[in-house]
Parts: structure tokens; C-alpha cells; sequence
């Protein structure tokens, strides 16, 4: 039976973070789910985080809305990216954009592909084109999850990854999992970095967790001065097996940003982008999550990027 990997990426960022300018070596989600190894939707996903600019929009197993600033501000927009979460874990998708855009349409016709040409409604006032209908991605991706899903359409067990409202986002799943009873059963893992509200989103579901978490690792950044970035740490069940570990630097320090401000310009802090990559990873294969690149560090290697963090304590 399949274990599957979700990586709920933070406010603003995108799974192409692994390559994005203000991270040394790739923000953390981003590169952990470009390094792993199996089928995209069938064992594991990405989604991109509130306030990103709903690039996966058409790729969403549930309808997206457009929150524009109330995404980066509020983190609207993270319940449907939690349901679409669950539906791709049942492989049912309960929304899909069926019309092509203008933009698929004219993409089609410069490749000449033979398509019907767009039908024209209305007065010229108010004209309005229908550019034809689509095989839909979530029809594609449906399918897919069906063929590679070993062993069940239903995982055996559920590995997540998330950064600042991202960490929150895996709280939110893991409490959506153990309300269904299709999916209460399943034992889930998870690795947050800093999981991180925001204003008014202290809500139960996303400040506790249920029976059905096995295991929470979460790293918590020590020196984030920040208004608004208060980060939580949740209730657990008695038997769910805890670690909590404070790490020098900022919110986006821990994650590979090794600017001094921990957000851009200037600076060396890689150290703890480097540590907290290491244990996620550790994490990861420890759950069954399959990597293709990995750190692995040696003991000595670790040793000496904490000894440089003391070193550097004034700089963090």
C-alpha cells in the first residue's frame, strides 16, 4: 500500500521556491518535494501556499476562489487547499474547469492543433467567446492515482511537510482526515517548520491534533521579531510522540534564507536552513518518504553547524 507525502508550501511561496533568489539553496518545501522520488498525485503532492497566486487553481481536486490580499494577510484560501488535500488522498476530485481559457485556446492554435475556432456570443458591446471544452487536469489526474496507487486507492499512511501557515495547513489536514470516516483510520506524520497563524486563525483545528497523528516534529525559529508571526504549538494526543526544537534565526532563516534580515539581501546563516533540512529529511525516510538527493549529514557535519551558530550568535 502507498504511502503518501503531502508538502503544504507557506504564505506566498510556490513548489518553484526551489529556485527562488532569497533562498541559498532552495526554500525547504519546495526542494524537499523537487528531491523525492515516486508519482506525482499518486503518492505524493505540493500545493502551493495562500497568497501565492493560485497557479495550481486549475489543477485543484475542489473549486478555487480568488482572496487576493485577504490570502497573504488572513491565509484565505487554505481550506481549499486542505480539501483539495483530502480528495486527492480519496482520488476523487468534486470540482473541475471543464472550458478552455483564452489562453489555452490560443496556445493550442499557435501549435496547430486542430480545435474549432471560438464561438462568439452576444452584441459587439458586450461580446463574449466560448473557447470549447477540455480533458480537464483533475480527469488526467484522477486516472493516474488509480493506475500507481498500489495496494488501494486509500493510503496506508500519510507523511506531511509545511512551513509557516503551511504547518498550520498540516494541523488543519490531519484534523480533516480523522472527521472523515473514510480516512480516521490512517496514521499520520508530521514535520513543521515554524507553523506560523496569523491574525485571527486560532481556530481548534488548527491549534490541536487528534488520535490519528503518530508523530510531530516541528522546528520553531528563536529569533523571529515579527508582528503577526506568533507560531503555535499544538495540543497532542497522550500517546502522539512529540519533539519540539527551538533553532537560531528568523521565519524564513529556518527554511534556507540565509539573509541577515531573513527575508532579503546580504548574509551567511545557512547553518540552520542546512540543520533543520537534514532532520526533515531524516524524518522523511524514516516514514517511508523515498528522496532522491539528501544532505546526509554526518554527526561531525552537524556538530560543527552548531558549534558556527554559537560562534555567530550575534548575527541571528
Amino acid at each position: 500500500m502507498t504511502t503518501f507525502t503531502i508538502f503544504f508550501c507557506g504564505t506566498g511561496s510556490t513548489k518553484y521556491d526551489h529556485l527562488h533568489k532569497n533562498y541559498w539553496n532552495g526554500e525547504l518545501v519546495a526542494t524537499l518535494a523537487n528531491n523525492i522520488d515516486g508519482h506525482e498525485f499518486a503518492e505524493w503532492i505540493v500545493i502551493d501556499g495562500p497568497g501565492s497566486g493560485n497557479m495550481q487553481a486549475d489543477e485543484l481536486f475542489t473549486e478555487p476562489k480568488a482572496f487576493g490580499w485577504t490570502g497573504p494577510a488572513f491565509g484565505k484560501g487554505w481550506h481549499e487547499n486542505v480539501q483539495h488535500a483530502v480528495n486527492i488522498i480519496q482520488g476523487k476530485f468534486d470540482w473541475q474547469r471543464t472550458k478552455l481559457s483564452e489562453a489555452d485556446y490560443q496556445r493550442l492554435k499557435r501549435a496547430d492543433v486542430p480545435i474549432p475556432d471560438a464561438q462568439a456570443h452576444g452584441s459587439w458591446f458586450w461580446r463574449q467567446y466560448d473557447y470549447g471544452n477540455r480533458i480537464s487536469p483533475q480527469e488526467l489526474q484522477q486516472q493516474l492515482i488509480k493506475n500507481l496507487r498500489k495496494g488501494g486507492l486509500i493510503p496506508k499512511q500519510i507523511n506531511l511537510v509545511g512551513w509557516s501557515r503551511g504547518g498550520v495547513s498540516c494541523h488543519m489536514l490531519a484534523n480533516a482526515l480523522l472527521a472523515n470516516p473514510a480516512t480516521r483510520h490512517i496514521p499520520v506524520n508530521i514535520f513543521a517548520v515554524d507553523p506560523v497563524p496569523g491574525p485571527l486563525n486560532y481556530q481548534l483545528e488548527k491549534v490541536s491534533l487528534g488520535s490519528n497523528v503518530k508523530e510531530y516534529v516541528a522546528f520553531y525559529a528563536r529569533d523571529e521579531r515579527s508582528k503577526g508571526f506568533s507560531c503555535i504549538i499544538p495540543k497532542t494526543a497522550p500517546k502522539t510522540k512529540v519533539s519540539i526544537y527551538p533553532m537560531a534565526g528568523r521565519h524564513a532563516t529556518l527554511v534556507g534564507n540565509a539573509s541577515l534580515s531573513g527575508a532579503s539581501g546580504p548574509g551567511d546563516l545557512t547553518e540552520p536552513g542546512k540543520l533543520v533540512r537534514h532532520y526533515a529529511e531524516v524524518c522523511l525516510t524514516r516514514w517511508g518518504t523515498k528522496l532522491q538527493r539528501k544532505l546526509n549529514l554526518s554527526a561531525i557535519e552537524i556538530g560543527k553547524l552548531h558549534q558556527s551558530i554559537v560562534m555567530h550568535e550575534a548575527k541571528f
